[in-house]
């Protein structure tokens, strides 16, 4: 594990001088939560039925999903150095490495989702405390089973994203599935509409998805639209699915080891 703690240190650390890119991010996601915010007031204004969530709430919501943009699958891309290495053949040196190949990508993924999130979720949240509406916790115990589904959903969304670089294997340039799958996604982990603002009827498909994991449930902890005590189920259900992805991965990866042809020399 040492091995792979100093792989995942490494690219971390790497990752943290690219304040620039933080920067920028920075302001595209605060122009993108205030578009947001703009048509949720207008749904909010529009009717006068009960919402599940309330207005201050669901702007809270977007603005988690704002700060936290980077480590969500909305970015689940082919890692692209592991991207170039299969092309040109450079994997074969990773192939000869006393490590596995699957855990190798895995540790690479959580660091390429954790560092760039550090950057510009802080200075996020902070402008959007003080100008834009965003509320705390209500409670302790609220920020505290947000903070513990939320590093779940880390794993679990590394998970997701290793998958997608696996497929490069059989894959030509992996464009395809890298933008097809993001988006479903995006939409189903709630980072376009909430989902509580979703119909009933596609509550329980929702729910049973491992998408909810990925966002919307450590969101709704935070607001304490679910109660503190079902951090349990929820964070069960998240290492659940993480274990289905890992298993999956490690499987595919030994699949596509086997079939892999480096030429050249």
């Amino acid at each position: 594990m040492k091995a792979y703690f100093a792989l995942f240190s490494a690219r971390f650390r790497m990752l943290l001088q690219y304040r620039a890119a933080a920067i920028a991010g920075f302001g595209t996601q605060l122009a993108f939560g205030l578009i947001l915010v703009m048509i949720l007031e207008a749904f909010y204004r529009s009717g006068n039925a009960e919402q599940p969530l309330t207005q201050a709430q669901a702007v809270t919501y977007t603005w988690l999903g704002q700060a936290f943009l980077g480590m969500l699958p909305y970015t689940a891309n082919p890692d692209p150095e592991v991207r170039d290495m299969i092309r040109s053949g450079a994997v074969a040196y990773e192939l000869a490495l006393p490590l596995d190949l699957y855990t190798l990508w895995y540790a690479r993924a959580i660091a390429s989702r954790s560092a760039p999130t550090l950057l510009r979720c802080f200075p996020l949240l902070f402008v959007a405390y003080l100008f834009l509406g965003m509320t705390l916790p209500p409670s302790l115990a609220s920020g505290a089973a947000f903070l513990v589904s939320l590093l779940a959903a880390l794993f679990l969304v590394s998970a997701f994203s290793v998958l997608i670089t696996v497929s490069l294997m059989w894959t030509v340039s992996g464009d395809g599935i890298a933008r097809l799958l993001p988006s479903l996604v995006f939409l189903c982990c709630g980072l376009i509409i909430p989902l509580p603002l979703f119909p009933d009827w596609a509550q329980g498909i929702l729910n049973i998805l491992p998408f909810r994991g990925m966002a919307d449930a450590p969101f709704r902890l935070y607001l304490g639209h679910l109660p503190p005590g079902d951090v349990f189920a929820i964070v069960a259900h998240q290492l659940l699915w993480t274990l289905a992805f890992v298993l999956l991965g490690k499987w595919l990866v030994g699949l596509g080891s086997r079939r892999l042809v480096v030429q050249g020399g």
